[in-house]
Order: structure tokens, then sequence, then C-alpha cells
């Protein structure tokens, strides 16, 4: 028995540890998918009748403007308690741990499949994506894993000495938490978003050649005596007739899911101060610098020297510099007292900015649309290398 619970412990360790240093490479990603949660079920409780609604609803908003803190937070914890389960340390208190947060991730992974709000539930970040229902198996057999650990958790002894065990689970601590506070301030080791260098954004906007559309009918609503009745367009009530039918609406019923039907990049609309559509322009330019600024939270003085200096450089070969931000109000206040004042600035949805920028601001080199290179605002330096 010993030797099978030694080797579950050290799949179930491994398993951890690698599922957080996917989602260490990236923990916006997990940040906003918890965001997405916390929206839904707020929505949810907003229209329904539980008594204590109005205290979930503050419970969920609280954790909703504190997720990336939150998602730092298990993060780190799932590769420490990996770590701490290959090293056997301190089992009673692990085990409980293990189990709560199996049982945490088993509730969301289970909400989002039978939701169906859901198209990936963030578990391994963008690198690996898992379907909902794929999530949820997995999820599943994890807790059993976890419930049989638990249960024998007293057969399970200390690989090595205290001491060893300290540095370990320390070093761990500090590698988990110092990952993340480097993708955050220098963008991800590995890029697995659509925006990544080497992409077109242009060719990316478009939908995949091998998409399938949703199947879908036409649906109507009439009202007869006072009560609201649905048919399809091929099958009308025999004695349809009006009156007494009233037509109230009509839509489109989705009687079969498409496949592989979005473009990776969704939203992606470069409007300027006047609301014109110059996405195409810009992508067309031979050569052109974007900086995405999501809001101006960074403030300007933190990036203004560098981006100064390569502006000027790229105004000397006649390139093309933008500013692409969801907040075009905020940005006027924010440039109004600095060199960048004039600077055209362009409006985008800021969901495709979170996408295309991992830190705020970022800044991006693109050739006819392709992604040369891109670089967190601490590293903004570095792009006057690239000028062509």
């Amino acid at each position: 028995m010993r030797i099978v619970v030694n080797t579950v412990r050290i799949l179930v360790g491994i398993l951890f540890i690698f599922s957080g240093l996917v989602k260490a490479n990236d923990p916006l990603s997990l940040s906003y998918k918890m965001k997405e949660f916390f929206e839904i079920w707020n929505s949810d409780l907003e229209k329904s009748s539980v008594f204590f609604s109005n205290l979930l609803i503050n419970l969920f908003q609280f954790l909703h403007d504190h997720s990336l803190s939150l998602s730092v937070f298990l993060i780190s914890f799932e590769i420490i308690a990996g770590v701490a389960l290959l090293l056997g340390w301190r089992m009673k208190v692990f085990s409980w741990l293990l189990l709560l947060l199996t049982i945490f991730f088993t509730f969301l992974t289970g909400y989002a499949f039978y939701s169906g709000k859901f198209t990936n539930c963030g578990c391994f970040g963008d690198c690996l994506p898992l379907s909902p229902g794929t999530s949820f198996l997995k999820d599943i057999a994890l807790t059993i894993l976890i419930i049989f650990l638990f249960v024998n958790r007293k057969k399970i002894s200390p690989y090595f000495s205290a001491t060893t065990n300290f540095i370990v689970l320390t070093l761990a601590t500090v590698l988990s938490f110092g990952l993340q506070w480097y993708v955050l301030n220098y963008l991800p080791f590995a890029d697995c978003l659509p925006f990544k260098i080497g992409n077109n954004i242009s060719e990316k906007r478009k939908m995949p050649v091998n998409a399938i559309p949703d199947s879908t009918i036409i649906t109507f609503v009439y009202e007869k005596d006072g009560k609201k009745i649905e048919f399809t367009a091929d099958k009308f009530p025999a004695d349809f007739k009006v009156p007494p039918y009233k037509f109230i609406t009509r839509y489109d019923k989705v009687v079969r899911k498409g496949k592989n039907n979005e473009p990776p990049i969704k939203g992606f609309v470069l409007r300027t101060s006047a609301g014109e559509d110059s996405t195409d322009i810009i992508l067309s330019e031979p050569y052109c610098f974007l900086l995405f600024c999501e809001n101006f939270s960074t403030p300007v003085k933190y990036w203004q020297k560098d981006f100064e200096k390569i502006k000027v450089a790229a105004d000397r070969k006649g390139i093309p510099a933008y500013i692409v931000t969801a907040s075009t109000n905020e940005a006027k206040i924010a440039l109004s007292k600095t060199p960048f004042a004039r600077i055209q600035v362009l409006e985008c949805d800021f969901t495709a900015i979170r996408t295309a920028a991992r830190t705020n601001p970022c800044l991006y080199l693109l050739k006819e649309g392709t992604v040369v290179n891109k670089w967190s605002y601490k590293r903004m330096a570095e792009a006057v290398k690239y000028l062509p």
C-alpha cells in the first residue's frame, strides 16, 4: 500500500507543480478568468431572491477587485503544495489544504461545464487550453486521488531532514512569487496569445478556414389568448391566423453548435477620435509603433523618457507611433502636459487591449500588421535597436 500511496503522491505533486508553473507564466490570464466567474455570479445573484445575496455580491465584488492578488496567491500555493507533497512535508496540514483547493477548482470547472457560459476554464492558462468538460473530468479524477492521499496521509513521511525540507520549501516559495513578479513586469516567458511575435494581426482577425458555423433556425414568438407560443418557420400551428395570433418577436435559435467559429483575435478595432475605423490602414503600414495603454494607472512619468526617445527616432525614419487605449478621455488628461500631447490616440476595446498587452503599457512594433517584437514599458528602450 505504501508504494501505491507514494506513487500517487509523486504523480499529484508533479501535476500541481506543472499546473502552477504553466499558470505562473501569465497570472493575468487566471485573474481575468476569475473576474469573468465573479461577474457572472453577481449577475445571477442580482436576479435571484436568495436572502443573503447582498452579502455574496459584496464578497464576489471584493474578490473581483482583488482578482490579481488572488490569482498570484492560488498559483503560488499550487506550486508550494506540489513541492510539499513531493517532500512529504506536514501532510496533516497540506492534505487538508490540497483537498479544499481541489474541491474549489472542481466546483469552478463543474460550473463552467454545466452553465455553458465558458469555452475555456483557464485551468492551465492560455498555453494549454482545456474545454470545461475536459477540465471538470480532470478535477474529478484529481479529487479522487487527493481523497486517497487524505485517507492515507499517516503513511506519508518526510523524505528529507527538517532543515532540507525548509530550505526547499523556501526556495519554492521565492520561485513561485518571484516568477510571477517578473512576468507581470516584463511580459510572459512563453507567449501563447494570438498577438505573439510573428503573428499577423490582420490574418488572426479572420475566421479560421476550417470554421463550422452554428446551425440555426428562425423561431417566431406569438401570443394567443394571453399565452406566448413559439414555433419555427416550418411548423406553424394548424389554426394559425391573425388574429387571434399576435406577433411578438422572432429570433434565431441555435440547434447545433458550430466548431472553431470564432477568429483568434476578436474586438480589435482601432478608432480615431472622430470614430473612424482606421484598423486596416494602420495594419497595412510598412512599420508602426503601437503603445497599448488600457488605462493610465501607470503614470506617464514612468515611461515618458523611453517612449520619447523611440518616437523621436521613429519620426526621423517616417515611422508613425500611436497610443491605443480604452480610455480616450483619460488619455487626453494624462498626455496633455507631456511631449505626446499631439500624438494620435486610438480607441480600442479594453478586452482586446488586455489580450494584446500583459503589461500596462506595452509597446508593439508592427511590420504590415505582423508583430515584429513587443516590450514591457520597463524595457521599452530596447525598441530603438529594432528600427529598420
